[in-house]
């Protein structure tokens, strides 16, 4: 069957929405997120310098120059996470939420998207200035997985939980379809 000027073979269509695979059938990496310096204490504290207020107004402050005076520990931690026995990713998937390492991505840790309760965003001192947390997944008021200096970790958190709030329902609705037709 074609459809305008793009053919469609409605027999090669494993999934009904285009794009969307089911949990059962394969594990499909959602979204990838790379942590910011911030995971890092020399981050960290590049952040605390960078955020002193003192100075005149708004503009002339100590922490912007101490950002520029900072910029090659800047640099030298952000290579240094790009190492490739160093270099860390979060990567979501329509199972589980990974904390994947090293050039060529291993499994480090990770978490089903069933196995935790809540999400907090925790920022830690020197990461407010840069826009970075700490998301840190509790289940039973107990931390099962942490992932360290998350850019815009508020972003990230909302989709975890729209993630897992969609498996959960699929899961609903298939035990109910079960159940009810035994």
């Amino acid at each position: 069957m074609k459809t305008g000027r793009f053919p469609v073979n409605l027999y090669d269509m494993h999934h009904p929405i285009s794009g969307v695979t089911p949990s059962e059938l394969a594990e499909v990496t959602c979204k990838v997120v790379w942590p910011t310096i911030g995971a890092t204490w020399a981050g960290r504290l590049v952040g605390r310098a960078a955020a002193v207020r003192l100075g005149w107004g708004d503009f002339f402050t100590l922490g912007k120059l101490l950002a520029v005076a900072t910029i090659p520990l800047s640099l030298a931690v952000f290579a240094w996470q790009l190492m490739p026995r160093v270099c860390r990713r979060y990567a979501l998937s329509n199972r589980r939420i990974i904390i994947r390492k090293g050039l060529m991505p291993a499994d480090e840790r990770w978490i089903g998207l069933d196995e935790f309760d809540t999400v907090e965003v925790k920022v830690l001192p020197g990461q407010e200035w840069l826009h970075a947390g700490d998301l840190v997944f509790k289940h039973a008021g107990n931390e099962v997985l942490r992932l360290a200096g998350v850019s815009r970790p508020e972003v990230f958190q909302h989709v975890c939980q729209t993630a897992q709030s969609a498996l959960l329902s699929v899961r609903d609705v298939v035990e109910q379809q079960v159940a009810a037709a035994h």
